[in-house]
């Protein structure tokens, strides 16, 4: 596992190098995702690195998380709170469902983290792992709208392995997966089923090998992962030939 941090390490600095940066800007949710990017994102560039806590109507206790991990780094941090510019939103945008209001949330931090990203020459680095992303389970141009995803290629259940071979602190290994959507939420819930169930499932239908696994997980996981294709596809293009 060592030898694959160093890889992802190496990965991302060669990445800002190719595109002319000079660092790497990550938003911290207080959670694993977050933890190991940042924790990837220090070891490839050294001082170089920001990140950006954004709490807006969040736990406390998020915002403590993201503050551990970089106090254990020493990354530099900043926090811009979006309560305020979230609420003025929302006021004015009558008549959202509660999902686009979610949503909202996480396309606002994502403009605050180009910001900084274009104000420091930095790249913003995303915290999406292969499960959210195989499954749609992100925000389009939100938490979905990043210039690298160093764990886009690792399911979830082996961004907790690699977080434990980085020693990152246990409270937030421990912590229950939440996207921070509403009070209460939590991946999992939402989701209907647990991580390691459908990291399973996603490695079945990968490999076309789905013997032992429920019939309406798979349906469950087909579906989402042919729904949310657009999400991941850039937007079509109209061609005149």
């Amino acid at each position: 596992m060592p030898d694959l941090a160093d890889k992802i390490s190496m990965w991302i600095a060669q990445n800002v190098r190719d595109s002319g940066a000079r660092g790497a800007v990550v938003g911290l949710s207080g959670g694993i995702d977050s933890a190991v990017t940042v924790t990837l994102c220090k070891r490839a560039m050294g001082a170089n690195v920001l990140g950006v806590i954004m709490p807006c109507e969040s736990d406390p206790r998020d915002k403590e998380d993201a503050l551990l991990i970089t106090t254990k780094l020493g990354v530099m941090t900043l926090t811009v709170r979006l309560d305020e510019t979230y609420r003025a939103l929302v006021s004015v945008l009558s008549g959202g469902t509660r999902m686009a209001e979610a949503n909202l949330k996480a396309r606002l931090r994502m403009s605050v983290l180009y910001f900084m990203a274009n104000t420091l020459s930095y790249l913003v680095v995303g915290t999406g792992n292969r499960t959210e992303l195989a499954v749609g389970y992100f925000t389009k141009y939100g938490d979905g709208g990043a210039d690298i995803l160093p764990l886009g290629g690792l399911y979830k259940t082996r961004v907790w392995e690699l977080a434990r071979a980085l020693d990152i602190p246990d409270r937030i290994i421990r912590k229950v997966p939440t996207a921070g959507l509403w009070p209460g939420q939590s991946d999992e819930e939402e989701l209907g089923v647990s991580y390691a169930d459908l990291d399973q499932a996603l490695q079945a239908v990968h490999a076309r090998s789905t013997a032992g696994i429920p019939e309406e997980r798979l349906r469950r996981v087909r579906q989402w992962v042919e729904s949310s294709a657009h999400k991941r596809r850039p937007a079509p293009v109209f061609e005149i030939e």
